[in-house]
């Protein structure tokens, strides 16, 4: 049998971190498990990831980002 029988589980190199209180809120992205930058849109984050030679096609793809605290349109707190 070469199947595993754990399910699969995404270990994507980004990784964008709850969202943080500040003028203006935001949140921090991690490459790789190092703080990279502090993000305040989607567009920082896909420019986090570009400085490092990661190109991200998919926001939404567990395999290239993965989301803490909430998704992408998520950048207020609550």
């Amino acid at each position: 049998m070469t199947e595993s029988s754990s399910p699969y589980i995404a270990t994507p190199r980004v990784t964008v971190g709850a969202v943080q209180p500040g003028d203006p809120p935001f949140r921090i992205v991690e490459i790789d498990g190092e703080m990279v930058r502090m993000a305040e849109s989607m567009t920082d984050v896909v420019l986090a990831a570009a400085a490092e030679g990661i190109t991200i096609h998919d926001l939404d793809d567990p395999d290239a980002v993965r989301w803490v605290g909430g998704g992408k349109f998520h950048w207020r707190l609550h």
